[in-house]
């Protein structure tokens, strides 16, 4: 049975946050100790390589993006996890994830 990497990260224990920078946008992260590794924000990621600063425009893209990507059995779609950050509302909700080489591997796809 696959776990959740959000069950596997114990989203009640303290965990290791980073907001990083790029071209001054905001790009949510959380510290994977089990894996070494940092997971990154893909709804950010999207709005830094699409250059978008309406948060709606960007949900609506990375979710028509997803569901094609999901079509053709892209590597991408099936890198993604979900872990809770904190939305703008305030609020800690599930968003999707994808570390160092998924970021890389999205990038490609976005700036086709």
């Amino acid at each position: 049975m696959v776990k959740l990497m959000s069950e596997m990260l114990k989203i009640n224990e303290p965990q290791k946050i980073s907001i990083r920078f790029f071209d001054d946008r905001e790009v949510r992260a959380l510290w994977d100790e089990q894996n070494v590794k940092w997971w990154f924000s893909v709804l950010d990621i999207v709005a830094v390589l699409t250059d978008q600063n309406d948060y709606t425009k960007t949900r609506n893209y990375w979710k028509y993006l997803k569901a094609r990507l999901k079509k053709e059995n892209s590597e991408v779609v099936s890198a993604t996890t979900q872990l809770k950050l904190l939305a703008p509302d305030g609020k800690k909700r599930l968003s999707d994830m994808l570390d160092y080489n998924g970021i890389i591997a999205l990038g490609k796809l976005v700036l086709l």
